[in-house]
């Protein structure tokens, strides 16, 4: 892979992060959240698999997204509902935890 490409990556997930990250502080969490699910890094993942893999591997990248999303669902929820009883750092561990769970059981069944 060219070191340029991945150095695009890099400044693009970084810039991401770091809006998210600034509007999240602000009390601006819908518009960070916003920010968050906008389809930027699966537009580029889905761009490199076409590019690398085509077509086929680029469908179930799509395809494998949909799938782990009812996981990550639960992890959110687990955050939400975790967070102001044990912590961000417990209830981090434990959402990603349930989730990691949940997404070994859905790969052993697909």
């Amino acid at each position: 892979m060219d070191i340029r490409t991945l150095l695009l990556y890099f400044i693009l997930g970084g810039t991401i992060v770091s809006a998210v990250t600034y509007f999240g502080s602000q009390a601006r969490g819908m518009l960070a959240a916003f920010i968050t699910f906008l389809p930027t890094i699966s537009v580029i993942s889905l761009c490199t698999i076409y590019s690398s893999g085509g077509t086929e591997a680029a469908v179930s990248y799509a395809k494998s997204m949909l799938v782990l999303l009812p996981p990550w669902a639960v992890y959110i929820i687990g955050v939400i509902f975790l967070l102001p009883r044990i912590g961000l750092v417990y209830s981090l561990i434990a959402s990603i935890g349930v989730y990691l769970a949940i997404a070994l059981i859905i790969l052993k069944l697909t």
